[in-house]
């Protein structure tokens, strides 16, 4: 079977890192946080409460489709946490030399906000919240992936979206 990443997409907030953490962990496969690839420079931005351009993310989004194609030329499949909020965006890391599939992570506004207010020592602020809904464009029919609800608890997310994407967890030793 040729290399697949998996990302791990959605708004701030929504537990993406705790997702691809918990899929990286049954699948035996690596992971990337893909908020540790931003430029300092996003970051900064980002800590001001100043939402990201396109501009400034594409950059960011070539990082993470190297990363992804530098596992597969390796042989290695992957998990990546990214917001992955546009198309467009999805579009360019799918041209890492892998099969990338999407696992959106979705929940209401209200929900995530609770959960942002909650969250310490990130450098994305809550007010960058409803940039981030602005920007969400949900995944189409011909996108290889799956919407899992936030609303189950991590470890039923992570069952739903291995059982639909067909994924079975690795053998534990």
């Amino acid at each position: 079977m040729s290399p697949t990443a998996l990302v791990v997409m959605g708004v701030s907030g929504a537990g993406k890192t705790t997702v691809a953490g918990l899929l990286a962990d049954r699948l035996s496969w690596p992971m990337a946080e893909a908020d540790l690839l931003h430029p300092q420079a996003n970051i900064d931005k980002m800590a001001a409460g100043t939402p990201l351009t396109d501009a400034d993310r594409l950059p960011w989004l070539g990082i993470i489709r190297d990363w992804i194609t530098v596992r597969a030329a390796q042989g290695e499949s992957a998990v990546v946490a990214c917001s992955a909020l546009k198309r467009g965006y999805r579009d360019l890391l799918r041209e890492a030399h892998a099969r990338v599939r999407f696992v959106h992570v979705a929940g209401t506004r209200e929900l995530i906000a609770g959960r942002l207010h909650l969250r310490t020592g990130h450098f994305m602020p809550p007010s960058l919240l409803d940039s981030q809904f602005a920007d969400l464009e949900q995944l189409q029919d011909d996108e290889d992936g799956v919407t899992v609800d936030l609303r189950r608890t991590p470890e039923q997310i992570t069952d739903d979206a291995l059982a639909a994407l067909g994924l079975r967890p690795a053998p534990q030793p």
